[in-house]
């Protein structure tokens, strides 16, 4: 049977047993993932995932119920209809917003990942041979101790429907490329990676455009060489960041602040709050004037494009921060009707089995005018970093100290000596007023991270960033470990 008549069987079921109450919706989610991955010349026991269930939410009474449940019969839909059902009574008259004043209206529409190589269309011998083939180029010297290549595919389809009408079904392709090497000698280990923030929409055909196929000669050489590369110099100076630190940049510092759940303070016990109150948006300078970032459900490719969110709002390009002022926060249909400020179309669920939050979706920096060479050029003393390895922000997400793989040191307008272990520091609230240049859009690399966690009980979702090459002045640099 397909997915799309096992999803209409579902959807016909529980209208035999919905609620009569003020609203309710049926989210169905079917999800399957397959991994591959050979270490050390090993091909790894491939692993497939198929997972099928649905989300009943019931508005009653002014409450709100959710029940999540893997027993699609009529029998199991009936019970998450009664269970969403006392919930939403037990919720009446305590909750932060009365559901009642959150708009509803009907929405009927579909989305679908962009796919040029379907997975399914190459053997798995094929797919495994490729990883074969760029284990062994990353296994280029005796000093390579650890070496892997990996591919992680997911395949989302999901069906909203609602008692006013909407029906919305989308689906993604998620193809995650992942390339590591480790280089030890005596008592020193590096490691260079692709792969964390690789992930994309579409299929096979990601592995190229996020260089995959071409990586592995310039990873297990930087690794090598960092081995007998100085310390990270210490220090205020200016640090250039490739777009593989910027994504976790804007994914720490920028996305996670700007959540509107979390500035009204529902992570406070969990994952903090944020630095960002309500008054700020419209006239507080987050960035200097180059600063200018929008949350955009709707590229193309990108790693959490959608047409809809979960709960059915269309997604739309949207400015949340305009020339360095904060305009507008991440925040849902029910943060939207709890707070009165405007917010985007970015209430998501993990799963069937997760409410939807506000989450980032992508978020993405746009670009400038500068080339590479101008930053460089326009830097006496600084830094140059590539791709996060560690990362530590305190609970308002302000207070910041990243770390990164590799670093070259900067002089009068050149790239100088090699330097492993760079780290920075700053605070948000300062840190994005020292941006100073933003790389054109040449120099954008479309990125997203598939493990971002928030949320009680938690929940790991998806987000994309497509980011350029930014050069801030005046940032605190160390180095260690």
């Amino acid at each position: 049977m397909s997915t799309g008549d096992t999803f209409n069987d579902i959807v016909r079921r529980f209208r035999d047993v919905a609620p009569a109450a003020d609203f309710w919706s049926l989210r169905v989610v079917e999800e399957r993932d397959d991994h591959l991955a050979v270490r050390r010349g090993v091909v790894q026991p491939p692993r497939t995932g198929l997972d099928l269930g649905v989300m009943v939410t019931v508005c009653a009474d002014g409450g709100t119920g959710y029940a999540g449940t893997c027993d699609v019969t009529t029998s199991g839909l009936a019970r998450a209809v009664a269970e969403a059902l006392d919930w939403a009574r037990c919720s009446a008259g305590r909750s932060v917003v009365d559901p009642r004043l959150v708009p509803r209206d009907p929405v009927r529409g579909a989305y679908a990942s962009r796919v040029t190589e379907p997975w399914e269309g190459t053997s798995l011998r094929d797919k495994v041979d490729v990883l074969r083939a760029q284990c062994e180029r990353l296994k280029c010297d005796d000093r390579i101790v650890d070496w892997s290549a990996a591919l992680w595919r997911t395949t989302t389809i999901s069906l909203l429907v609602t008692s006013t009408g909407s029906e919305i079904e989308q689906s993604f392709d998620v193809l995650l490329p992942m390339l590591s090497v480790t280089a030890a000698a005596g008592s020193e280990s590096q490691t260079r990676s692709l792969g964390d923030h690789a992930g994309r929409q579409g299929g096979l055909e990601v592995m190229a455009a996020v260089g995959f196929t071409t990586a592995a000669p310039r990873l297990a050489a930087e690794a090598l060489e960092l081995l007998s590369a100085p310390d990270c110099p210490e220090g205020t100076m200016d640090l250039l960041l490739a777009p593989d630190q910027m994504v976790l940049q804007v994914h720490e510092s920028i996305g996670h602040p700007l959540e509107l759940d979390r500035i009204l303070g529902d992570e406070r016990n969990y994952a903090g709050t944020s630095f960002v109150t309500p008054d700020m948006f419209g006239t507080y300078r987050y960035g200097s004037e180059l600063l200018n970032v929008t949350f955009d459900p709707t590229r193309a490719a990108e790693i959490a494009s959608y047409a809809y969110d979960d709960e059915g709002t269309r997604a739309e390009r949207t400015h949340l921060i305009r020339d360095g002022i904060l305009l507008r926060p991440l925040g849902g249909a029910l943060s939207q009707a709890r707070s009165g400020l405007a917010g985007v179309a970015n209430a998501r669920a993990a799963s069937w089995n997760r409410p939807p939050i506000d989450r980032m979706a992508n978020l993405n920096l746009e670009p400038g005018t500068s080339s590479l060479h101008d930053m460089i050029r326009a830097v006496e003393r600084g830094v140059y970093m590539e791709t996060n390895c560690s990362w530590s922000i305190d609970d308002s997400r302000n207070k910041f100290q990243f770390g990164c793989e590799r670093g070259r040191v900067i002089e009068n307008g050149e790239l100088k000596t090699v330097v492993k272990k760079p780290n920075y520091r700053g605070v948000s609230a300062s840190f994005w007023r020292s941006l100073a240049m933003v790389g054109a859009p040449d120099t954008v690399e479309t990125l997203g991270t598939a493990f971002c966690g928030k949320g009680e009980p938690n929940q790991v979702i998806r987000v994309g960033h497509a980011v350029p090459p930014c050069l801030f002045r005046g940032v605190e640099v160390f180095g260690g470990a």
